[in-house]
């Protein structure tokens, strides 16, 4: 029999859906990457996980599969693996994915947050790896925000698998109304997104002529073509990424002054834009979090070395979520 061993991640994207085979380390032995057809609907959507995976199956079958590990936008309901109301993905609520995959494959499929997947890789070959930390919370910075908690080493799932939905938690009690129906939610001031909606709001407003240029040189701009422009020092693109930063100070304040862990990281596409936002970030976690600038790693006035709260960007980046789908099986198995 063949010792070599794998495993199969999914990573359930609302733009894209990426499949990969996985032995060990950080890197794929084989990728695949489609289009989420959200439009077509869920069962095309499984349809087209599903062939992949036994695509993979047929291609590596003189290796072991350990099993197959899926990363999903949430709330995700655990353990049955049903979703519900998904901000994102309109008519899924109350659909069990867990069972339409196994069902098609022939096989048990490790199921999870794509928050909590993505933060799990970051502990076994990021951050976590790199500080020694095997407890941290975090934050992906996508077309939404997700969240993530690892607790010596496992993913925290709370009473039924919701835990790690701080991307909806509310930082204006005002503010626009998100996807989820709260109105004021992280998501909606610190994902890519958002970023669009507020140069959009500056230009309708008449207050920055730098993002109007932007708009009309490229009326589909991107989150990235307003970091470009930030990063180039025009004011409004560069109080759109304030906002962003005021909105992840408040509530990395919150949570650590909640958690108390030893690390907190920033991931997802929008990190690229970490020097345009953590300023902010930073201001408000001084003036927000007490807990914070106790455990600044100084010496007290009492002579006591206080412990280091780390706060920084994600060292995977893209490749998170789907490495930690692929991890995900190993994981479970070995707990």
């Amino acid at each position: 029999m063949t010792s070599k061993r794998y495993t199969i991640g999914v990573d359930l994207g609302g733009t894209n859906l990426r499949i990969a085979a996985h032995s060990e380390g950080r890197n794929f032995l084989d990728s695949i990457s489609l289009p989420t057809r959200l439009q077509a609907g869920r069962d095309a959507v499984v349809q087209d996980m599903c062939g992949a995976v036994q695509q993979f199956r047929k291609k590596f079958s003189d290796w072991a599969l350990a099993g197959v590990g899926i990363g999903t936008p949430g709330p995700l309901e655990l353990p049955i693996g049903r979703l519900r109301k998904l901000p994102n993905f309109p008519g899924w609520d109350g659909f069990n994915l867990r069972e339409a995959v196994e069902s098609r494959i022939g096989m048990k499929v490790s199921l999870e947050v794509d928050a909590n997947v993505a933060a799990l890789a970051e502990s076994k070959f990021g951050q976590g790896k790199t500080l020694g930390l095997d407890s941290m919370y975090m934050l992906t910075l996508g077309t939404g925000v997700g969240n993530g908690i690892i607790l010596d080493g496992k993913v925290f799932h709370g009473m039924s698998g919701m835990a790690g939905e701080g991307g909806h938690s509310t930082v204006w009690p005002n503010g626009p109304r998100c996807g989820c129906g709260n109105h004021g939610c992280v998501e909606v001031f610190a994902s890519a997104s958002a970023v669009h909606r507020m140069a959009r709001e500056l230009i309708a407003q008449g207050g920055s002529p730098g993002l109007a240029a932007l708009e009309k040189s490229n009326p589909f701009f991107a989150a990235r073509d307003v970091a470009e422009l930030a990063a180039a020092g025009d004011p409004g693109a560069r109080k759109v990424f304030e906002n962003v930063g005021e909105a992840l100070g408040i509530t990395l304040a919150a949570m650590i002054n909640t958690l108390n862990l030893p690390l907190y990281v920033v991931g997802g596409g929008m990190t690229n834009a970490w020097a345009l936002f953590s300023p902010r970030l930073f201001a408000e976690l001084e003036s927000r979090s007490y807990v914070y600038c106790l455990n600044n790693g100084k010496v007290d006035e009492f002579g006591y070395q206080a412990r280091m709260t780390h706060v920084v960007p994600a060292e995977l980046g893209a490749e998170a979520g789907l490495l930690g789908a692929c991890l995900l099986p190993l994981t479970e198995a070995a707990s």
